[in-house]
């Protein structure tokens, strides 16, 4: 008996060292330059749930994230110009050489985001919540100039949450 006990164990070890499991994200979704630049331009995303979501190398120029829960989402190496992102939670986000250009993220929440690297140039932050995010220090200059307004959702002052003076 324990004979049979030792050779099931061996030949168990041999199939699980010969033929291994493959590791999978448990449930995220990635959409990469694979995908097909040109069809992510102005796409419509608004009020989705696209928590853990990863936007890599892509072209989302004109896309609306308006109100979509893009909580843990990445967008890395994306270019984000004249995206709506009005209202929508990146919360514990990652933009990573993101380019934000004429993007609206008026009442956005960004707690405890990192958006290092990522530049920000005529983009609306009225209302947006930043605290704890993660942005270069010359950006964070740049937005304290025009922040203005209290998040909606989370009552604080944009102003406060960027740090500014």
């Amino acid at each position: 008996m324990k004979y049979w006990r030792l050779l099931a164990s061996f030949i168990l070890a041999m199939v699980l060292f010969l033929f291994p499991l493959s590791a999978q994200a448990a449930s995220s979704s990635s959409i990469t330059r694979s995908a097909g630049n040109d069809e992510l331009k102005g796409k419509d995303y608004s009020g989705q749930n696209l928590v853990g979501t990863e936007f890599t190398n892509v072209n989302l120029e004109n896309a609306n994230f308006s109100n979509a829960d893009l909580r843990g989402g990445v967008f890395n190496g994306s270019v984000l110009e004249g995206v709506n992102l009005h209202g929508a939670d990146f919360s514990n986000g990652i933009a990573y050489l993101a380019r934000f250009k004429g993007t609206d993220l008026s009442d956005t929440v960004l707690t405890d985001a990192m958006m290092l690297r990522s530049t920000f140039d005529n983009v609306d932050i009225t209302g947006a919540d930043f605290t704890n995010a993660i942005l270069d220090g010359q950006q964070v200059k740049k937005l304290c100039v025009k922040a203005s307004g209290v998040n909606s959702k989370t009552g604080v002052d944009t102003r406060e949450s960027l740090g500014c003076r």
